[in-house]
């Protein structure tokens, strides 16, 4: 399913939204036949088996998985935005990303990974846990 995965280390973060706890973060990089809905499809059922049930926008949950890139593809189907729609605004997710693969482009502007961390600032702290 997943070839060559690569994990980043895991950074805590604030949760957005209403108070909760903190948010341990990672990011996963690898290689797949998968297309990006059937990809998206199993992170929906891993985090119904981790307890998940629908709730509002930034609620607590057990678990939030997130498709952020898929090689280059765009999508703007509402059902899977790709590239996340977030994703240039989210340092917890930008943070680990750039371990990973730093130099990677993200549609549709080209920016790298990187350049897209470093333009956020220490605006939303992150802590790198390991």
């Amino acid at each position: 399913m997943l070839a060559h995965p690569r994990q980043a280390p895991l950074y805590r973060s604030r949760a957005i939204g209403p108070r909760q706890p903190d948010f341990i973060n990672t990011a996963i990089v690898g290689e797949t036949d998968l297309g990006p809905r059937e990809l998206m499809a199993i992170a929906k059922a891993l985090e119904l088996a981790a307890g998940r049930r629908a709730a509002p926008r930034n609620s607590p949950r057990p678990l939030d998985i997130d498709l952020l890139l898929y090689d280059e593809w765009t999508n703007d189907d509402p059902e899977l935005l790709l590239p996340h729609p977030r994703l240039r605004q989210r340092r917890f997710a930008l943070a680990p990303l750039a371990d990973l693969a730093p130099e990677w482009r993200v549609p549709p502007g080209g920016e790298t990974v990187g350049e897209l961390l470093t333009a956020l600032g220490n605006e939303q702290p992150v802590e790198r846990l390991a």
